[in-house]
């Protein structure tokens, strides 16, 4: 059984702490470990392969070294070019699980959601492979606890025949009104749509290609001329822009005569919002209030608090959402968290940063933390990684001056190279060609003060790059 794991998506619904270059899935929002390893860890005690991992172009390098934090050993960090939904996504992993004439079985798995009886989890799934063996395309389908609307609902037909677990496939269900929704509950027929599934790799392409071939075509034309980039595996971006966008539900499942429903009731959650990360919270003090960080309350209830640097202070509120990051603050209705899209949507029209990065960016070498900034300067706190290098780069519009706070740096400034250590100091001029690293063993902390015109992080000319960013023409 080889574990798919789709690690794209935004998360915006979880803003400010979900961000376009830092979305839910590499956060601890849930446990010390991001949900992205979460969802690998889970599979420990069962016949699990090595996971391929899916994700966009830009999150590789998060991806990468989440796994590394946990020692995963992976069977490929697969990069779409650009999102096209999670059919055509599946495909390219079943293609690529396919490429050595074989055909595992591959456990479909969301990297965000939030399932807490693993042992559950683990004898569900395993109830599935039998199923996945026979040719079915199985779906697993969460027993409901409440008339929940946001979630798609999966109506369950006969038992298949000759198996104690697992269902046909009735019809699969939009999400409903709060009466419908409450109707498919008392029935007792209809579980939520989870959005994971198990088939084996051929049967998946088989039933794509009755129901969707100019995907599946467009899906092998892409990955017929992969290619290994350090970790990661590339296609063709070329052909793949052209392929349909569509969910693995409407391209296949809801077509597909060999689509069966496992019933899974493993305290699962998709935590998708501020209201979900409260329900789902296993600590809750006296007045029914989830507390993170530093936080002092008075007469509040029923409330989800989360501070990341500074103190909150709440009072009088009863179902409240407060959300403090280094650079923004949310304050929300607990009922109306699912509006949060709508702030994100404005902050993108308008162009303001906060809708894709937080003041801290992680970056492979390391990260840089962006501590204050003005019309004609920045400045930055600059963390790089022992044995770890930036790109020999230079700047049209701005010059820096670096000062090391802790570590060794190895400087390249124009044609000195100089070896720094703490308090000491550089001036990089505007236009010198110049390359930062660490050689050494503990990280390289150093600030970074830029002046000039123009101090976007577009204004980088890159010369040479050892992760296999755009060099320059």
């Amino acid at each position: 059984m080889k574990p798919v794991v789709l690690a794209g998506g935004s998360g915006s619904r979880l803003w400010p702490k979900s961000r376009a270059a830092l979305p839910k899935q590499f956060l601890s929002l849930t446990s010390d470990l991001t949900m992205l390893q979460d969802t690998i860890a889970r599979l420990e005690g069962t016949n699990a392969d090595q996971p391929i991992v899916i994700c966009n172009d830009a999150h590789r390098f998060l991806v990468a070294e989440q796994l590394r934090q946990q020692d995963i050993q992976h069977g490929g960090i697969l990069l779409e070019p650009m999102g096209r939904n999670t059919a055509p996504a599946i495909a390219l992993a079943a293609l690529h699980a396919s490429l050595n004439g074989e055909d595992p079985i591959l456990l479909i798995l969301a990297a965000d959601h939030l399932i807490n009886d693993a042992p559950e989890f683990h004898k569900v799934i395993t109830q599935a492979e039998v199923l996945a063996k026979q040719g079915k395309l199985v779906t697993f389908g969460i027993v409901p606890d409440a008339a929940h609307t946001g979630y798609g609902y999966i109506k369950r037909g006969d038992k298949v025949a000759s198996e104690d677990v697992g269902f046909d496939v009735a019809s699969f269900v939009e999400k409903p009104d709060l009466v419908t929704a409450q109707q498919y509950v008392d029935s007792g027929e209809f579980y939520w749509n989870s959005g994971m599934f198990m088939f084996k790799a051929s049967r998946y392409l088989q039933e794509l290609e009755k129901y969707a071939p100019d995907m599946l075509a467009i899906c092998k034309k892409a990955i017929a001329s992969e290619s290994t980039d350090l970790e990661f595996v590339r296609v063709d971006a070329k052909v793949f822009v052209t392929c349909p966008d569509d969910s693995i539900d409407y391209a296949v499942m809801e077509k597909t005569d060999s689509a069966c429903v496992v019933p899974l009731d493993a305290g699962w959650n998709d935590v998708g919002s501020w209201s979900s990360l409260w329900e789902t919270a296993k600590h809750k003090d006296a007045q029914n209030n989830v507390v993170i960080g530093d936080a002092i309350l008075d007469g509040v209830t029923n409330s989800y608090i989360n501070s990341e640097q500074r103190l909150i202070s709440v009072v009088g509120l009863d179902d409240v959402v407060v959300v403090e990051t280094k650079d923004a603050v949310l304050v929300a209705h607990k009922d109306k968290v699912q509006n949060i899209k709508n702030v994100v949507n404005q902050l993108k029209a308008e162009h303001r940063p906060e809708w894709e990065f937080h003041c801290e960016v992680f970056r492979p070498w390391g990260s840089y933390d962006s501590i204050d900034n003005g019309e004609r300067f920045q400045v930055k706190r600059i963390t790089v990684k022992p044995g770890e290098k930036l790109s020999v780069q230079m700047h049209h519009h701005r010059a820096e001056h670096w000062i090391v706070v802790s570590g060794t740096a190895k400087v390249t400034n124009g044609e000195q190279t100089l070896l720094l250590s703490e308090n000491q100091s550089t001036y990089i001029p505007i236009g010198v060609i110049h390359a930062l690293e660490n050689p050494g063993r503990i990280p390289l902390e150093l600030i970074e003060v830029q002046s000039g015109s123009y101090l976007g992080e577009d204004d980088i000319v890159r010369f040479s790059d050892r992760y296999g960013r755009v060099e320059a023409k």
